[in-house]
């Protein structure tokens, strides 16, 4: 393969991903445009401001600030880049597939864009997409406001990122494998070559057609949900069964090499902004296609559960006219996303069912705020949420909560219920504090 030296990036959309890509990119020397229609998150990171909350992405953006600029202008960033990885939203349909709104217009202004260039030009989809939208959505309004043919003047790739949010620097730097589709074998060579450049450990690098990209990118995650479902399939069987404890039973399974841990860990349903929706638009797709995908049929139903699930366990142990204190509203620790989030569906839930509800959160209490609305009261400590609730659950395993004090549990001289669903505090230390309860383990004088 010929060595292709690559200097120069566009990122259009300045979003979860996409301003932590700018960054990511430019601490590794390249200089970076990102590229966005809304002014504000143009304007922040021309100013050296994160547009968006993650993790080390202040810190990445103030130390590679000479190396990134953005601008609103798609023909400056055209211009002035060999690649564009195209980051724009794909919201979910009702049915559950994915609009390619955003990323047909965005194909016409860099089709325009591309019009007025003579060199060669990479265009690298990185959103979430179904199978055949890279080359029934994208490459057609490009090669229709360029002028110009894919494969001949630019080249196309699929190349989705397996990222996390609270760790997309770091998942964005250090993969676990690079997935590229391609147009055709002279665009994957330079979006290779890049990526060689890009990383400092050799990383596997899986090249293959654009259809072929985008059904492994919604299978992986499909594949991961269905793990976290099956885990938390074992924890309610664990739950009846004398003796039983999930952790002990997929810590054994998860180290046999066909399975792994990852992932299988018995405690709360999969949420945020792509495992729910990737599933049930995966499940989408094959209908179009005139099959169905059973396994992510089962995942979503048993993941759709959970909530459901642990508002009964709550309302089994809360004292008449109790009160219950949600800790977690982030879908996850380390950032503030609150889609689907468990906690915020089972603080729902449970205003629904005229359950008064206090609930904390780190970082996510603003988000939360917006879907919760005057549902719920708002604590503005661990410690307060604590002392106005008969009964607490924890449902986002963030740091704060694994360091806390059994001593808070008997605030006011009363014993607290504590629904630990992740297994996060030591039972013994808490067991005299107030009545442990953990997912996935059997509970002492419970009926099978």
């Amino acid at each position: 393969m010929k060595k292709t030296k690559i200097k120069n990036i566009s990122v259009i959309g300045l979003g979860k991903l996409g301003a932590p890509m700018v960054a990511a990119f430019a601490s590794r020397g390249f200089q970076v445009i990102g590229l966005d229609q809304k002014s504000v998150p143009v304007q922040k990171l021309q100013n050296g401001i994160a547009p968006v909350l993650e993790t080390d992405l202040q810190k990445f953006i103030r130390a590679n600030r000479k190396r990134i600029s953005a601008t609103e202008d798609y023909t400056k960033a055209i211009l002035n880049s060999e690649i564009t990885f195209v980051i724009v939203p794909t919201p979910s349909e009702i049915r559950g597939g994915f609009s390619t709104k955003y990323i047909k217009a965005a194909a016409q202004r860099i089709g325009e864009a591309l019009r007025k260039k003579t060199a060669f030009h990479v265009v690298s989809l990185t959103s979430t997409v179904l199978p055949g939208s890279t080359e029934n959505d994208l490459i057609p309004v490009l090669e229709k406001h360029s002028g110009k043919k894919c494969g001949r003047d630019f080249g196309v790739t699929y190349n989705p990122e397996f990222i996390a949010l609270g760790s997309v620097i770091k998942n964005l730097l250090h993969p676990d494998f690079t997935l590229i589709g391609e147009s055709d074998k002279k665009t994957g060579d330079i979006l290779e070559s890049f990526y060689d450049d890009l990383y400092e450990h050799t990383t596997p690098i899986k090249r293959m057609s654009i259809v072929n990209a985008e059904i492994a990118k919604i299978a992986l995650n499909t594949y991961v949900t269905t793990k976290i479902s099956y885990a938390n399939m074992l924890a309610e069987l664990c739950e009846k069964i004398p003796g039983a404890n999930v952790d002990t039973v997929t810590d054994a399974i998860g180290t046999d090499t066909r399975i792994g841990r990852r992932c299988l860990k018995g405690a709360m349903g999969y949420a945020g902004p792509c495992f729910p929706r990737d599933n049930r638009a995966f499940s989408y797709a094959a209908r179009k296609f005139g099959t169905r995908l059973l396994l992510a049929e089962a995942t979503d139903t048993i993941n759709k559960k959970q909530v459901k699930r642990i508002t009964t366990l709550i309302e089994r142990h809360l004292e008449k006219n109790g009160r219950v204190g949600i800790l977690g509203l982030a879908y996850k620790p380390d950032t503030n996303v609150v889609d689907e989030s468990q906690g915020v569906a089972i603080a729902s839930l449970l205003s629904r069912r005229r359950v008064p509800v206090t609930v904390y959160d780190p970082l996510a209490m603003d988000n939360a705020r917006r879907v919760l609305g005057n549902k719920v009261n708002y604590a503005t400590s661990v410690r307060q949420c604590i002392a106005a609730s008969n009964l607490v659950v924890i449902t986002t395993p963030w740091e704060e909560f694994r360091k806390l004090s059994p001593a808070l549990f008997k605030q006011g001289g009363r014993k607290r219920v504590l629904i630990d669903c992740w297994k996060i505090l030591n039972k013994n230390s808490f067991k005299t504090a107030s009545q442990y309860i953990a997912l996935g383990v059997f509970r002492e004088g419970r009926t099978p």
